[in-house]
């Protein structure tokens, strides 16, 4: 239940798929961000004859000055059988992207020229950094090596589900959970997290104003920061150079080369660094334990600052190890 003085909300199941995909489009701006793109569009890809599928739409991701992404999505209720029927679908995508990367070209940017909002979001994009025109920015996203991603939005996003997309399928599968409430008047709210809500992106291609930190640019994550209590910090970080059970997105496994450790008041601070020797999942939670090439190191205190930009964490964020390197206080991490 969601609850406010004036309202309770009791869950509100989406029954039909077209329901979950209304909602998402009409939450798109708060959902995905001012620098991706989500098309809204079902238009079959895959050889004749071999896999064929239909997506339930493409977020164009732009965070990145340096590397766009594109995702495609399936849209799921979290009713269905994860794996016969989610990641079997989600595997399916991912062999018809590979064999008709032409077609893929042609659905985005048929879908682009019709608003005129996206060519000119897109053309601004591809004129600040250095990518020629839409084709070619298109390019850059479809025919690379490895250049498949998919995103699954669900009702309910459950160990089970999760566990099943990262350890099965041989490619980035991230996740976003997407609920409905509704109150006895009948208003409806949505409950979800921003797609890489923990990820500062937002401004990533524009200069900093005087005096702030500028937003990280995705392509150059590699450190993975965790807040950590005393008695978890001594004996498993410090003990058993490690640390579990960490929530990930699974597009940002290979770039991770450092955890650092953000510990909880009193302290307050990022105190310690450690170089990342290998990444595993953690049991069948959906989570994963990073195991040290040797024992972590100090840093800082980068302290958090009272009354700053940057609060707490209270669950893992991401930064690069020259942004940590360089920060005097954890505003200057993120």
């Amino acid at each position: 239940m969601l609850w406010t003085p004036a309202q309770q909300y009791h869950p509100w199941p989406f029954d039909k798929e077209a329901d979950l995909e209304a909602a998402i489009a009409q939450a798109r701006p708060a959902l995905f961000g001012e620098s991706r793109i989500y098309l809204d569009v079902k238009r079959l890809i895959g050889e004749r004859g071999r896999t064929q599928n239909i997506p339930d739409g493409y977020l164009l991701d732009l965070a990145s000055p340096k590397k766009p992404v594109l995702y495609l999505v399936e849209v799921e209720l979290a009713k269905h059988d994860p794996l016969r029927h989610i990641a079997q679908q989600l595997l399916n995508f991912s062999l018809s992207f590979k064999s008709t990367p032409q077609r893929m070209k042609g659905i985005l940017r048929d879908t682009l020229q019709k608003s005129p909002e996206t060519v000119t979001q897109c053309e601004a994009y591809a004129a600040a950094n250095a990518f020629s025109n839409i084709d070619y920015l298109l390019e850059q996203m479809i025919y690379p090596e490895n250049a498949f991603n998919a995103l699954l939005v669900i009702d309910e996003l459950e160990e089970e589900l999760e566990s099943i997309v990262r350890s099965s399928l041989r490619f980035p599968v991230e996740t976003l959970e997407f609920r409905r409430f509704r109150s006895a008047a009948g208003e409806v709210v949505y409950d979800f997290e921003p797609f890489f809500y923990d990820l500062s992106t937002q401004g990533a291609t524009a200069e900093a104003e005087a005096g702030n930190t500028p937003a990280l640019d995705p392509a150059e994550v590699d450190t993975i920061v965790v807040p950590a209590r005393e008695d978890g910090f001594r004996e498993t970080f410090l003990g058993e150079n490690m640390w579990r059970a960490v929530r990930i997105h699974s597009s940002m496994i290979p770039k991770i080369r450092y955890l650092a450790t953000y510990q909880v008041a009193p302290e307050s601070a990022i105190t310690h660094v450690a170089e990342v020797a290998r990444i595993e999942p953690w049991k069948d939670s959906g989570k994963y334990a990073l195991y040290f090439k040797e024992s972590a190191r100090k840093i800082g205190p980068l302290k958090l600052v009272s009354g700053g930009k940057v609060a707490a964490p209270q669950a893992s964020r991401y930064t690069s190890y020259a942004r940590l390197q360089r920060a005097r206080t954890l505003d200057d991490v993120f």
